[in-house]
């Protein structure tokens, strides 16, 4: 069958979305709590559901739109994106469709009218359509079977993306009682959690978080040299040919950087809201349309964007919370196959994120949290235990054991009684205030310990100091590496626009000896990087180890035989590769080697209508690789036209 069936009469029953999840989706089972929200939400109750990046949120609302009578809205912030999702679902014969300030008077009236006419299964929208009376006027006059609310974290002011419009959907539940809602949002902290249920006027929803744990991610934090060159080196060695999302705090940083990683030969585009609208949109099409691209961003990016295969991120500036940095990481390996989350991290992002805190606006209350995600976030670069169980106890989930899949399990970092070397620093910050009167920044005291005669430390007398050159002990390095260390710790502060070192309330017990200093040995500074390093067929070799993880070698042809398809096809229908099938799914196939549409349809990811449209030139693509010709069509298939996958959007309006 070429379309989901239509419905009538009462909600359906969990075997309905059971077999909507074979038919159209292609896979036997749900995974984790998809089953019991999706049940629960077909029976007429609201939800709050918290589930990673990858867990399968949108089939939450997907299955019981199209399982219970009506067509389901769904409240999205990603306009830029509706034409992909929408393309995505038409795909597996789902009827969609979208309304949004790209489309023409004509096109809008269509989807209208198919709406009204009971002819979409869902209709996406974004919150400030549903500000609009006449947005509110058209759904009161449709059958409205469920109501989502996607990215629902925008709603919390102290989520990551705050959106304001979000606040006013509380006017769903009020106008349409009877509707279920489902706020979906991939993380949140128990206050954002909180915010959200309150906000979106949902006290009566039942409230579903699934496990934080990406295990198919590997996170990595490394101390930060030059951080350019360190990319380019982890891209060469680890990841050439990847498609990724590099973020960057600055514009000027996302513009520097794609242009080193295309001068150094990685395919990289930038994207920030400096940008106008139309670059904007191209280098997003691009991303979401071509594989092996690069987008440097900052946060304005990524938000929705359902690509598989993206394998690694990458931050050459430190998050301002651990919540975004999950977010963004969380955009890796969304497929579950193997992904970096890699992170270059130094003294002066401390240093930069304190000033801007206590330069920027807002009151005391907005610094005190800032502050406080701040310092969770340094915490967890920070710490010598499992990463991955770090993050998960900052979202209130408890970690068994060391994961085995990040760096500070892979390789345990040593740990040092650093308290005389605390005691130098802030005597250093003491010598300064007491005798002189001044307050420097990390540099200058670095300089002062080393015994260095700088032309500002002559300049000062500093060489005059009693702690001039009792720090000869350590490097540069590793006094760099103490001063984050302490900042972390609360041990010292950064104050005023230079980004001076200054004593806290906890320094007296470290220069009193009542409280003893434990410290990350600081890693060597890593050796220049070449621009071609990794480059060749070792790195090739790891191309195909990340892609086609568990696949034997003589089947790297097929793999590789079967994506080259995949890429024609998408290029011809103009949609993402991904639109097609997986790379996950291409694995399978590969392993399995179908010979009939039969067998074809029992793997995971092909539904029916992928089957009828895709199936055969799978087989045609198999059949050559073993020599045979073309494969006939079972007659019991028809694979009936080619999918429709809409009018290609226009440049994006709203700026993200």
């Amino acid at each position: 069958m070429s379309e989901v069936t239509e419905r009538e009469g009462a909600a359906g029953t969990e075997s309905e979305a059971l077999a909507t999840l074979h038919r159209v989706f292609g896979y036997d089972a749900f995974r984790g709590e998809q089953e019991a929200i999706i049940e629960h939400v077909v029976a007429g109750g609201d939800a709050v559901v918290l589930m990673p990046t990858g867990g399968g949120k949108s089939l939450c609302y997907q299955i019981p739109a199209m399982v219970r009578p009506g067509t389901g809205v769904v409240v999205s912030p990603l306009i830029a994106l509706m034409q992909d999702q929408v393309d995505a679902l038409r795909a597996l014969g789902v009827r969609a469709g979208f309304m949004n300030s790209t489309q023409d008077f004509h096109e809008r009236r269509t989807v209208e009218a198919e709406f009204l006419a009971g002819e979409l299964d869902v209709i996406y929208l974004a919150p400030e359509r549903l500000r609009l009376d006449s947005t509110l006027d058209l759904l009161s006059r449709g059958k409205i079977s469920v109501f989502a609310i996607d990215e629902a974290h925008c709603v919390a002011q102290w989520g990551h993306d705050f959106r304001p419009e979000y606040r006013a959907l509380s006017v769903l539940g009020e106008r349409w009682p009877d509707v279920p809602r489902i706020a979906l949002t991939a993380t949140a902290t128990h206050a954002t959690h909180q915010e959200i249920t309150q906000s979106l006027g949902m006290p009566r929803a039942r409230h579903f978080v699934a496990s934080f744990d990406r295990p198919n991610i590997q996170y990595r934090i490394v101390p930060k040299a030059e951080p350019k060159k360190q990319l380019l080196t982890f891209l060469k060695q680890e990841h050439e040919g990847d498609a990724g999302i590099v973020y960057c705090l600055s514009r000027k940083s996302v513009e520097a950087t794609a242009e080193f990683l295309s001068r150094n030969g990685i395919e990289a585009v930038p994207y920030h809201a400096g940008l106008d609208a139309g670059t904007r949109a191209a280098h997003q099409s691009r991303f979401l349309r071509e594989e092996g691209l690069v987008v440097c961003a900052t946060i304005a990016f990524g938000m929705g964007i359902d690509k598989p295969d993206v394998r690694f991120v990458a931050h050459l500036d430190l998050p301002k919370s651990v919540e975004g940095y999950y977010q963004e990481t969380g955009r890796a390996g969304r497929d579950g196959l193997a992904s970096t989350a890699w992170m270059a991290y130094g003294l002066q992002d401390v240093v930069q994120q304190r000033k801007l805190i206590n330069m920027g606006e807002g009151d005391e209350a907005f610094r005190r949290r800032a502050s406080s995600h701040l310092d969770s976030m340094l915490a967890l670069c920070e710490t010598a235990q499992c990463r991955r169980a770090q993050l998960l106890t900052y979202f209130g989930q408890e970690a068994s054991a060391a994961c085995g899949n990040c760096d500070t399990c892979l390789t345990p970092p040593e740990t040092w009684d650093g308290t005389v070397a605390a005691q130098k620093i802030l005597s250093t910050v003491v010598r300064l205030d007491r005798e002189r009167r001044q307050k420097f920044g990390a540099g200058q005291i670095i300089d002062i310990l080393l015994g260095k005669r700088s032309a500002k430390v002559i300049q000062f007398d500093h060489d005059q100091l009693s702690v001039f050159g009792i720090g000869e002990e350590l490097t540069e390095n590793e006094w760099r590496g103490v001063v984050r260390q302490l900042l972390a710790q609360g041990l010292v502060a950064v104050e005023g626009e230079f980004g001076t070192l200054v004593l806290t309330e906890e320094s007296g017990s470290v220069l009193g000896r009542e409280r003893e200093v434990r410290l990350r040995k600081e890693a060597p500074k890593p050796a220049a990087s070449r621009s071609g390093s990794g480059s060749g067929s070792g790195s090739r070799e790891r191309k195909a180890k990340t892609v086609a993880a568990d696949l034997p070698a003589e089947l790297l042809p097929v793999f590789e035989a079967l994506r080259a398809w995949r890429g024609a096809q998408a290029k011809e229908n103009g949609v993402p590769a991904y639109v097609i099938f997986h790379d996950a799914t291409l694995r399978e196939i590969a392993l399995q080697r179908p010979t009939s549409l039969g067998q074809l349809g029992t793997l995971g990811g092909v539904g029916e209508k992928k089957l009828a449209t895709w199936g055969p030139g799978v087989l045609e693509v198999l059949a050559g690789l073993d020599g045979g010709g073309s494969v006939e069509r079972v007659p019991e298939f028809d694979p009936g036209p080619e999918p429709d996958f809409g009018p290609e959007p226009e440049p994006e309006d709203v700026d993200w």
